[in-house]
């Protein structure tokens, strides 16, 4: 079900990374116009609120502001989308930051952190969210590091979150009379299955892997080299490190499975697994929240448990996506943006957006919840992939160039994958090429 306008929910969009203007010329522009140098709560303000959103979406969105007006009389937020598309959100930015008409609000895709951080227009709210009554440490660890792309300033609030779990199909499994995965699964438990599953003569596949080389390629693999102790870039940011022994370990886990073992299903286009799955020809995915609606559409018999892991660590991934605020040297319209976004993503309205709307809450807190265990009874596994959260603790890096590493590691891992190239060489060849492409930014 694709909730937003976003594709593939925080997994896409990173090419339009490259479309911010130089830091130096958006901090040499202004609107030149005089705000409020000193914080008056009671003054009429106007904040512009970019959601990012459709339809559904945005309708919910549009009535909680509503509320927020109606408690505050003197705050009016005007509501859009902002683009025609979430994609679109980045280059709409960009040329609003030229022109000085950029939002106070705007939805952003965790990956344009740094390069939304680096346009010198955002507002730190650190000193804020430290507040324990924020309850900032209620957020996932990957989702508080993504609003925090340089390390040092917050620039923003969570604002969807997800992780990618072991979805299995349970009509697979029965019918090839294995045991269904549990949540303490290994990687050997993982291969094996697999191999069982697998079955030529039905056309019948253990899991199913992207190798289009796209980031579905790539997010898919950084939990294997995350728990597998590996680190995708050196503490400095400017070194990729994924061709580590654990990235290759990592790569040759995945490598073995699809070219000894046959029980992999390479997907070219990055859907077709899922519809496959769907359709009880593959027994493992790994995907998250945005695969079950679809799966109670086509009926299919799911089980949901986290990802199989290493050493007991069962790391995944989560596309963390924000609400980034933006300064205008306009103290109360910094004050409300901040008062609003924080209301915003408090449980008790987050349960009347995310969790109405089917997305995870993005607080731990709300699992607990009559209306997130609602949900869950309408998408079961919804509940796992929640809990699943407090294995999101490593966030993708949000440092400028991120797209081409991504897309060097993609193309390695898909080539390798097809039977094309050894793990080792293939992975050191994408990071020299990924190094390269970090020093150009």
């Amino acid at each position: 079900m694709p909730h937003h306008l976003r594709t593939a929910r925080g997994r896409g969009a990173l090419g339009a990374a490259t479309l911010l203007v130089t830091t130096a010329l958006l901090a040499s522009c202004s609107s030149g116009v005089q705000g409020a140098t000193t914080l008056d709560k009671d003054a009429d303000v106007t904040l512009t609120w970019w959601t990012g959103q459709a339809d559904q979406a945005q309708t919910i969105l549009t009535g909680l502001a509503e509320e927020f007006e109606k408690d505050h009389p003197n705050v009016t937020i005007e509501v859009s989308s902002g683009a025609p598309s979430t994609e679109d959100l980045l280059q709409k930015l960009s040329s609003s930051f030229a022109g000085g008409t950029y939002p106070d609000i705007s939805y952003a895709f965790g990956s344009w952190a740094s390069e939304l951080a680096d346009s010198e227009r955002t507002l730190d709210i650190t000193d804020q969210v430290s507040d324990p009554a924020v309850g900032w440490d209620e957020f996932s660890g990957a989702a508080r590091q993504t609003a925090q792309p340089t390390g040092d300033a917050v620039i923003g609030f969570p604002a969807v979150v997800d992780n990618l779990s072991l979805i299995y199909n349970k009509t697979v499994f029965d019918a090839a009379g294995i045991d269904h995965p549990t949540a303490d699964w290994t990687w050997d438990d993982f291969r094996t299955a697999a191999a069982e599953l697998a079955d030529p003569d039905t056309s019948t596949y253990g899991y199913g892997y992207s190798v289009s080389g796209s980031e579905e390629t790539t997010w898919q693999f950084w939990p294997h080299l995350w728990q597998n102790g590996g680190e995708i870039l050196d503490d400095s940011g400017t070194e990729a490190t994924f061709d580590s022994q654990a990235g290759i370990d990592a790569l040759t886990l995945l490598r073995d499975m699809a070219v000894e073992d046959k029980s992999v299903y390479l997907d070219q286009t990055d859907t077709k697994f899922g519809q496959i799955f769907a359709s009880d020809q593959i027994g493992m995915i790994t995907s998250g929240p945005w695969s079950l609606y679809d799966l109670q559409v086509a009926g299919t018999d799911y089980g949901v448990v986290p990802l199989p892991g290493t050493d007991g660590r069962h790391t995944t991934i989560s596309g963390a996506d924000l609400w980034v605020l933006f300064d205008h040297q306009d103290a109360n319209r910094e004050y409300w943006s901040y008062e609003f976004t924080r209301w915003l993503t408090d449980p008790e309205q987050d349960l009347r957006w995310n969790v109405a709307y089917g997305n995870l809450p993005l607080r731990e807190s709300e699992i607990d919840s009559p209306e997130f265990q609602e949900q869950v009874t309408q998408m079961p596994g919804l509940d796992v992939m929640a809990e699943n959260s407090a294995n999101a603790t490593i966030p993708r890096p949000t440092v400028p160039g991120y797209v081409n590493l991504s897309e060097a590691i993609g193309t390695a891992i898909s080539e390798v994958l097809q039977g094309e190239g050894d793990p080792g060489e293939a992975l050191s060849r994408a990071a020299d090429e990924a190094t390269a492409s970090l020093a150009e930014k």
